[in-house]
């Protein structure tokens, strides 16, 4: 939770970065970035290996495996995964294969039973993953041991009721690995939000082309005039980039909003409001990146995290997630689809607006006319979300002709800062 000086500083920065005319003093200029960052199955490749299977990725909310024995297959990551509810009250994660013969444990997408059982050849194993039954256990021979048999766990940490897996056995641990989201996130009461909604889509674009709509406000005026910017004034968002490729950005409303034109979106009158939620998440937009993939603003109404999974190197599945406090009888709080009118939900006008142009986007960068992209002081987090994914790469294994120059040091990211030093002199009487 943020402390009061931190949240005055942050207020006192939306007006000054109103009345910057040029980046900040000392803030590095930013080398365009490779075109093949986005059309090269090189670095996809290089992606795939070092970064989804080697960070911290949002798998599941309690409420899709609550009680014990409760269990659902998994696989945005690119590996057959089972989350489980074990008898034991704890959640986990491991392979769905069994292993005897390679099947898969599991066949449906979820269920409850207190065993797992392979439908091939009926080896059973506990919730925790220890194999307890083999048919005919006797020919395997006196030297077979089950307890060396049991199921492949995977990493498998909780935020609240959120659950996270990694890949990595040799990961650090998720509270390392959030840094400061940890703390900060306190106050939005990820420990009872419940789920209200979950929606897939699929994109035709590379990953990083649609998660990047969601990191910066520049484009707000011109593709969200009637959505997003009365709720946002992108010249006073105030961004931060934090350690871990993680970011955080905070713009206040126009002060000229017309408040019932958007109370509908800011300020739902049916959904309960949290309680301990701070000065800012009631009163701007505070929205975070924590990588690799998740974009969500928070609020005093609703956690709604943006997920973007590669499923090739010119596609990508998004999800769109609505969680709240309980909204007992009321209508069920999603934020960012609504009915089809053919029984089923489609994307919200405002997740439309940030979609509509991520094919073609794909199929010009696959031009030979796109050659780099040049990014601006507005879309640094961006710049930093880069340089960390060629940081846990390895910078080493990144082919130059790919690789994004480091120049955003320390200096300029948390708790570093400084614009705030800037400020305070400009600040101070000629």
């Amino acid at each position: 939770m943020m402390d009061q000086q931190t949240v005055e500083t942050i207020k006192r920065l939306m007006e000054w970065e109103a009345g910057r005319s040029a980046p900040p003093e000392g803030f590095p200029s930013l080398p365009d970035m490779p075109a093949g960052r986005y059309t090269s199955q090189e670095y996809y490749d290089l992606e795939q290996q070092y970064i989804w299977k080697k960070s911290w990725l949002f798998a599941a909310h309690l409420d899709e495996v609550p009680e014990p024995g409760s269990f659902m297959q998994w696989d945005n990551a690119g590996q057959p995964l089972i989350i489980v509810h074990g008898m034991d009250g704890v959640v986990r994660a491991f392979y769905n294969t069994c292993r005897h013969r390679g099947a898969p444990v599991v066949t449906v997408q979820r269920g409850r039973s207190p065993r797992l059982m392979c439908g091939y050849h009926n080896w059973t194993y506990k919730t925790d993953g220890e194999l307890v039954g083999v048919p005919e256990s006797q020919d395997f021979g006196p030297a077979f041991d089950k307890s060396c048999r049991s199921l492949i766990g995977v990493r498998c940490e909780m935020y609240g009721k959120l659950i996270f897996v990694n890949l990595d056995e040799n990961a650090i641990g998720l509270r390392e690995w959030m840094g400061p989201l940890w703390d900060e996130w306190e106050e939005f009461a990820f420990d009872r939000m419940r789920l209200a909604s979950r929606q897939s889509f699929d994109l035709k674009c590379n990953w990083k082309v649609a998660m990047e709509a969601n990191m910066e406000v520049y484009h707000v005026p011109f593709i969200h005039a009637q959505t997003v910017a009365p709720l946002v004034d992108h010249k006073r968002n105030v961004n931060t980039i934090f350690p871990g490729g993680h970011a955080r950005m905070i713009a206040p409303p126009p002060k000229n909003t017309n408040r019932a034109h958007v109370r509908a979106i800011d300020n739902p009158p049916e959904w309960q409001s949290v309680e301990t939620v701070g000065e800012l998440g009631r009163t701007t937009t505070q929205s975070y990146t924590m990588f690799p993939n998740w974009v969500s603003p928070l609020s005093n109404f609703f956690i709604p995290p943006l997920i973007f999974w590669p499923t090739s190197l010119n596609t990508t599945r998004l999800e769109l997630i609505t969680m709240a406090l309980d909204w007992g009888d009321g209508p069920t709080p999603d934020l960012w689809t609504v009915p089809d009118g053919k029984g089923g939900r489609e994307m919200s006008p405002i997740i439309q607006e940030d979609t509509q142009f991520g094919e073609a986007i794909q199929k010009s960068m696959e031009s030979d006319g796109f050659k780099s992209v040049p990014l601006s002081y507005q879309e640094a987090r961006i710049y930093s979300f880069h340089q960390t994914c060629d940081k846990m790469i390895g910078l080493d294994r990144v082919p130059p002709h790919l690789a994004v120059k480091q120049v955003i040091g320390k200096d300029w990211v948390w708790p570093n800062d400084p614009r705030v030093a800037l400020m305070e002199r400009e600040a101070e009487p000629a």
